[in-house]
């Protein structure tokens, strides 16, 4: 049965295919501890690679470094070795591990989409120059992004290509020819291919009685020829003579020559070399990234990877005529932030009307500085600002999980953008929360502005419509909506200081609306910091009472639990710590919000996903928002730099104190799932619980997180097909689908993207049978920057707006390569290091050019702790040669030159004085440094250390899937 025209799912044969003995890749997970999956494959690399860089930085900056890289890093280990002045106790892996699994779940989701029967993307059917052209295509669009700070884009591809790079190991006969180490041609577009098999050249014999292991041709092996197996779920044909890819769902495998050549899982019909290729799949993902780490450099490649322990800090503001007060605060506050270095990275978002940005997003802080200082306070008005404007810029270029800040005194003149908005928080689970001063009322001249009291500021405002979609927006973000005077702002911008901190965890947080008499608890493990609790509202009284009993009520600033600041409608409380049940008793018949937050490493990502059955029959990643009334799938992995255990995860109403259990099952090293049989209506939470291992008792004690996001289900399924990526210049077109089983046949389309490339969209789509589908038409301008991203927020309404979901798309503009080779050197060594090390030293002179290239823009050390210097001139015909100068002590002997091109091409010239002759070392396309291990078997993990979202799908329909093999 082929794929639906219009659906991103998998059917039910591909599935099978997948989950039984008849894989068409290596698994994306799995339950067996014999095999190794693509998420083994990708985590196992992506922590070797990090740690070695980690390495490399401390070598060179003369600090130890005792972290023992092989096949069994964690990312918690990892972390810690590459953070070595943090305090291990709040030192949270969450970032790394979140980017681990980006790239991990766009690995596997080749598989999910309408590439699973594309043979190039998986190297079956001799696809090999085919297969090369997409990895090294990806390898310069992962480049351009990461050169534009677009780092979520870049795992997506990165995510792409080393399926494709990987598939190649247990897909093709590479391992049967003997070969231990990646064959480099394939991430080296500059490289011929020699001795491939073509269409005419018989490569396999029968497999005797189900015995495939000298299938292949001995003229095959004898002459080196590269081949792949064919694979065909429909019709079966191959060439004759072929080798088959294997398995029960391969129908080119009941076809002569019979059997297959694949390693996907020691089950396969070369399963004897499953390990072998799993680990060569390794290093070759290893090469890949090195490849990557050489053009965007070190310390880019630790961002792409999310090795950070510190926050982002972005700032959307308001810059008309009445916020001068405003800016100061927020300059205020960013200086203080990094000049404490709480934070990594720094966005800017300026706005007013009709204005909005440009977005400045860098992690230089002088930068920041001087453009926030630039920020004027002009103009003005009438009174509504393009708010949701500058929001919406923030979101798309902020890191995932980012905290937002908004600054403002108007309403939005864009509330149009409002479900945009809502989407891009969601799909991001990015915080909002937004600084309101003198709100929404006619703006007074600023002369008047310190004279308004608090009381008169916003006893008739703060409950006007506008004001309430901004908390509205606060509340779905997990952020708040702060209401303070100008006068008072600077005490209400204390919770940027505690957002920007590292290691901020969620304990609890709920929303009340109506307001309402309610005891709130929540759970308080030791591991906690710096608890601080949030409570916004008007007319709200409260108490707090500790695991002790000790209370304290709102009238007492400071008393034996904390100390209690109130300005405007904040209550920011810091709580003394202590372990156990904790209860918050609040009073009020307005609305209001709480939210309590520490510092720990014990933290948790998640994700959902789509199961589909009749007429589908199949599951698809979720892109938007889970179907109410229908079984669904969370997966979640728990970080912690001590041993923990999840004991339950529950889905909790936001406003109310309903929730929904689920069947949870342990997938090892963090990760869970849980399977949810009815999705609930109303809006809420993901809350984890579970035991926290303790050395100083015999038991575990309890520990709580909750997410930031709120979560609303809904009757409609918003799924995009494949994409590609923009061209400067060449218009594309997204086809979507919109599927509902409601009676609503009428579904209105909004469409919008940050970079206004946005030319058509289908504005409505009438429903037939459930379903409908939809385009989007974009266009790059033809000067365009190569490696720019663009998001696509893609919604869809019923007609009445009871219901809406959506799916957001992010591509990148990568404008055409012509340019494949990389910089050569031409260089002589001198000196003698025969004697003592230390008493003797050693120096190079080289010429790095690009001859007919785009040109050298970096050159760089590595290896070595020697002095670099490089100078730039004019050579014969008119090439610009980059001079190099390199001198070191005899006891570095060894020297690594790594130069760069402009479009991202990467050549490695290696020096070493170790080696009988002085003349002209090796030139571009030597091997890089990348500490190749023996192929020894990884340690699987059932699939849990690298596992990604999607694991739970599998797990949740392997009995349904037997169900319909027996139909």
């Amino acid at each position: 049965m082929p794929k639906m025209a219009g659906s991103r799912w998998l059917p039910i044969a591909a599935l099978s295919v997948i989950l039984c003995g008849g894989v068409h890749t290596f698994k994306p997970f799995t339950f067996d501890q014999r095999q190794i999956s693509h998420g083994d494959i990708t985590e196992t690399a992506i922590l070797r690679k990090t740690a070695e860089v980690c390495r490399d930085l401390a070598q060179k900056e003369g600090r130890p470094f005792s972290l023992t890289i092989d096949n069994r890093l964690s990312a918690s280990a990892v972390q810690a070795a590459c953070s070595p002045d943090s305090d291990p106790s709040l030192l949270s892996s969450i970032k790394f591990k979140a980017a681990i699994m980006e790239v991990y779940v766009n690995n596997w989701s080749v598989d999910l989409s309408l590439h699973f029967f594309d043979a190039e993307y998986h190297f079956d059917n001799e696809k090999f120059v085919e297969g090369r052209n997409l990895i090294t295509q990806g390898r310069s669009i992962v480049k351009n992004s990461v050169k534009e700070e677009s780092f979520l884009s870049a795992r997506v591809t990165l995510g792409k290509i080393c399926h494709t790079l990987q598939d190649f190991y247990s897909h093709s006969n590479w391992i049967e020819l003997k070969n231990q180490v990646p064959f480099s041609t394939l991430i080296k577009p500059d490289v011929n291919f020699i001795n491939l098999a073509d269409k005419n050249t018989a490569t396999c014999t029968d497999c005797i009685g189900g015995n495939c292991e000298n299938n292949i041709l001995p003229e095959i092996l004898s002459a080196k020829t590269l081949t792949s197996g064919y694979f065909d779920v429909f019709s079966g044909k191959k060439p004759p003579g072929k080798c088959s890819h294997g398995g029960f769902f391969d129908r080119t495998s009941k076809q002569k020559p019979l059997g297959g050549i694949s390693k996907d899982t020691t089950d396969s019909d070369h399963g004897n070399r499953h390990v072998d290729a799993a680990n060569v799949a390794i290093n070759a993902t290893m090469e890949l990234l090195e490849d990557i780490r050489g053009a965007i450099g070190d310390i880019n490649f630790l961002r792409l990877m999310g090795i950070t322990h510190s926050s982002v800090l972005a700032f959307v503001i308001d810059t008309t005529g009445s916020m001068f007060d405003d800016i100061e605060e927020a300059k205020r506050v960013a200086f203080s932030i990094i000049d404490s270095k709480q934070a990594s990275a720094y966005i800017l978002v300026p706005f007013n009307d009709p204005e909005f940005g440009p977005l400045t997003r860098t992690t230089d802080a002088d930068l920041f500085k001087q453009r926030i200082t630039a920020l004027g306070a002009s103009g003005g008005g009438d009174e509504p600002e393009m708010c949701l404007s500058g929001l919406q810029l923030a979101l798309t270029g902020a890191p995932p999980s980012s905290e937002i800040f908004v600054f403002t005194d108007a309403s939005a003149k864009d509330i149009y953008l409002k479900s945009t908005v809502l989407s891009l928080m969601e799909s991001t689970k990015s915080v909002v929360t937004f600084m309101l001063t003198k709100v929404f009322g006619a703006r007074r001249r600023r002369s008047n502005d310190n004279n308004q009291g608090q009381q008169q500021q916003f006893s008739s405002r703060v409950s006007s419509s506008a004001s309430q979609e901004y908390q509205q927006l606060a509340q779905a973000s997990g952020g708040l909506a702060i209401q303070a005077s100008k006068a008072n702002l600077p005490q209400a911008t204390s919770i940027i200081l505690d957002s920007t901190t590292s290691a901020l965890v969620t304990l609890f947080q709920a929303v009340r609306d109506p307001g309402k008499d309610e005891e709130l608890i929540f759970m308080v493990d030791p591991s906690i910091r710096n608890m601080t609790a949030y409570i916004t509202g008007n007319s709200v009284t409260y108490s707090i009472q500790n695991p002790l009993g000790v209370l304290q009520s709102s009238a007492e600033p400071n008393g034996p639990l904390g100390s209690i600041q109130a300005v405007g409608n904040l209550n920011r409380i810091q709580l003394n710590q202590q372990e156990g049940l904790w209860k918050i008793h609040i009073s009020s018949t307005q609305p209001y919000q709480l939210k309590v937050t520490g510092r720990s490493t014990i933290d948790f990502i998640f994700t959902f996903f789509n199961i589909l059955m009749d007429p589908l029959k199949g599951m698809e990643l979720n892109e938007g928002r889970p179907q109410v009334g229908k079984n669904a799938t969370l997966f979640l992995t728990v970080t912690s730099n001590t041993p923990v255990s999840v004991t339950e995860v529950l889905l909790v109403e936001a406003s109310g104190a309903g929730q929904t259990n689920g069947t949870l099952q342990d997938l090892g090293l963090g990760s869970y799932l849980m399977t949810v049989d009815t999705m609930p209506e109303g809006v809420f939470n993901v809350r984890v619980t579970g035991m926290l291992a303790s050395s100083s008792r015999s038991s575990g004690t309890l520990f709580q997180r909750q997410s930031n996001i709120q979560i609303k289900a809904s009757n409609l399924i918003v799924s995009v097909q494949g994409t590609s990526n923009l061209e400067p210049g060449v218009p594309i077109t997204i086809p979507f689908t919109v599927r509902s089983p409601g009676s609503s046949p009428l579904y209105l389309i909004s469409v919008r993207d940050d970079k206004n490339f946005l030319q058509t969209f289908t504005g409505t789509l009438k429903l037939v049978n459930g379903s409908a589908e939809g385009s989007v038409n974009l266009i790059a301008p033809g000067d365009t920057p190569s490696g720019t991203d663009v998001t696509v927020t893609i919604t869809a309404h019923s007609s009445d707006n009871s219901d809406s979901n959506y799916a957001v798309v992010r591509l990148s503009v990568i404008s055409k390569v012509t340019d494949i080779n990389p910089p050569v050197c031409q260089g002589n060594m001198m000196g003698n290091c025969s004697g003592t090390c230390s008493l003797s030293s050693w120096e190079l002179s080289a010429n790095v050019t690009d001859v007919n290239g785009t040109g050298v823009t970096s050159v760089s050390a590595r290896g070595g702790n020697g002095t670099l210097n490089s100078t730039t001139f004019v050579g014969e015909g008119g090439i610009n040669v980059t001079q190099v100068f390199y001198s070191a002590s005899c006891c570095a002997p060894d020297l690594e030159l790594v130069v760069v091109d402009a479009v991202g091409n990467v050549g490695r010239c290696i020096y070493s004085v170790r080696a009988p002759s002085t003349g002209a070392a090796p030139s571009t396309g030597s091997a890089p440094s990348t500490s190749v291990l023996p192929t020894v078997p990884v340690t699987p993990s059932k699939g849990a250390a690298s596992m990604a979202p999607h694991l739970s799908v599998w797990a949740s329909l392997l009995i349904i899937l037997k169900a319909f093999i027996v139909m």
